[in-house]
């Protein structure tokens, strides 16, 4: 007796909104073959210059305006300006398709995106990114979590341009040892440090919330890599995590970003998944 052949589901069709150090680098990965997914378009500020950086895929795809990524995605990866979100993110949520962020701080001011996501049946997927452990707070956050901290520790020119720096007048560009350049919240540090720390605001999301996952961040001129330290105590478990980064071509953000984003689109469709 023949087994019934179960036809082949189509490929998940991606597109990339941005196409800098991280979105070129996800970009060439699905080229190169994910299984389950396609890209199908990518849109960037600079429609000519990207369609420059995508000739070397072994197949190209059109480089479009970011309203009309939309029509052409089931899944959207979002590598932009912070700014852009919404625009990115609504008809897509809209549409109850798939939105994977990395401009997570963003998030945080516009909750809209959220309840759209809801009412649509659309869903909002925050990669990993240059953190480590959030599986072991989101499972944490299951029971009790009574603090979390989180240390930060990056090179000068990884946080030069922050909008905290110039809105208190600290200037860091000459600075010989290591200074404390920010103490607060993973909320404040969304709004003071858009480009630089999305990964408090993913982890704040994993765990207890923006306004009581705390952080500190410090500019060192000795180091070369980007250093992300997190404790967490719980009822369930206390952990420390330390991991250090090395930059992409972007010094704001590290090169595991990309292969974050790379690791959850394999696992859309991964006949084993390894984790929460």
């Amino acid at each position: 007796m023949n087994a019934i052949t179960q036809p082949r589901p189509r490929p998940l069709r991606v597109a990339i909104a941005g196409l800098g150090a991280v979105g070129l680098r996800v970009a060439e990965a699905l080229d190169a073959g994910i299984p389950g997914c396609e890209l199908v378009a990518v849109a960037a500020r600079d429609r000519p210059a990207a369609a420059r950086r995508l000739q070397g895929l072994r197949y190209p795809v059109p480089v479009l305006e970011i309203g009309d990524l939309e029509p052409q995605a089931d899944l959207v990866v979002e590598c932009a300006p912070a700014a852009l979100l919404p625009r990115i993110a609504t008809p897509v949520l809209q549409h109850g398709k798939k939105l994977m962020v990395l401009s997570a701080g963003a998030l945080l001011s516009a909750p809209q995106l959220v309840e759209l996501a809801r009412q649509h049946h659309g869903q909002i997927i925050v990669p990993t990114g240059a953190l480590l452990g959030l599986d072991a707070v989101a499972a944490a956050a299951e029971g009790q979590i009574h603090a979390v901290r989180m240390v930060t520790r990056k090179p000068v020119k990884g946080l030069l341009g922050a909008p905290y720096l110039a809105e208190h007048g600290i200037d860091i560009a000459a600075i010989t040892a290591p200074l404390r350049i920010f103490e607060g919240t993973a909320r404040e540090a969304a709004i003071g440090f858009s480009a630089n720390l999305n990964v408090a605001v993913a982890l704040s999301l994993a765990g207890i919330g923006p306004d009581r996952t705390r952080l500190e961040i410090w500019a060192d001129p000795a180091l070369t890599l980007n250093t992300h330290s997190i404790t967490v105590e719980a009822d369930s478990a206390r952990f420390s995590m330390t991991i250090e980064n090395v930059p992409s071509d972007n010094p704001k953000t590290g090169r595991i970003t990309a292969l974050s984003v790379i690791a959850a689109l394999r696992k859309l469709s991964a006949p084993l998944r390894v984790g929460t």
